[in-house]
């Protein structure tokens, strides 16, 4: 498997160089935003970090995501809120703040590819219609009365997953081991702000149920 680094840092770069490779994958690191652009086709999965010299990474990423469902993988040092939420929100598969354990980066990039992996797979099922909502499960596309959802690769999933259980509950930890592959590596936070958006682009109230202290169910006639 190949892996981009985008990272302007030469430090940093060579420390997610060696790890990569210790595990076994192959690396190519570029500084630059615009060159990512142009490269981003030879590779399976891209760590990005958002502090770029010629570009904001938020912006790589969204272009990104106009082209490719590529796993990405935001590595980066900004912690607060709103770049978080941006990041997850704009297609970022995973969000790291630096420093991270190497360790650990190896099984989000584990997980993720795993995910996109699985994805990529024959489903049981084609679709999956729930009120007026249809979810096609082979060309991984959902749309309501119609009209199509502009939803993320991290929000299809997790509408896919609930619609798949449509009626029963599904616990935080199974939505945590199966979008990002462990419960207890998985970023909590990630889930919320996937959900939040999810819901926001379903505008169906009521249709995600939050079953306090467990996790959520899909209520819907065709459940």
């Amino acid at each position: 498997m190949d892996v981009l680094i985008v990272e302007d840092d030469d430090a940093m770069a060579g420390a997610l160089t060696a790890a990569v490779e210790s595990a076994g994958l192959h690396s190519q690191r570029l500084a630059r935003g615009a060159d990512a652009l142009l490269s981003h086709r030879n590779f399976q999965v891209i760590l990005l970090d958002l502090g770029l010299p010629d570009m904001d990474g938020l912006e790589v990423l969204r272009k990104l995501r106009q082209v490719t469902d590529v796993p990405i993988l935001i590595l980066t040092a900004r912690d607060d809120e709103r770049s978080v939420v941006l990041g997850l929100r704009s297609g970022a598969d995973d969000y790291l703040v630096k420093p991270v354990k190497l360790v650990e980066l190896l099984a989000r990039i584990e997980a993720v590819t795993r995910r996109a992996g699985r994805a990529g797979g024959v489903p049981q099922e084609d679709t999956i219609v729930l009120d007026d909502l249809a979810i096609d499960l082979n060309r991984r596309t959902a749309s309501r009365a119609g009209l199509p959802l502009p939803l993320t690769a991290t929000e299809f999933d997790l509408l896919a997953l609930l619609a798949r259980h449509a009626g029963s509950v599904v616990t935080r930890e199974q939505i945590l081991d199966a979008l990002w592959g462990d419960a207890f590596l998985a970023s909590s936070r990630s889930l919320d702000v996937h959900l939040t958006g999810l819901r926001a682009k379903l505008q169906k109230p009521g249709f995600i149920i939050n079953v306090r202290g467990v996790g959520y169910r899909v209520e819907a006639a065709g459940a």
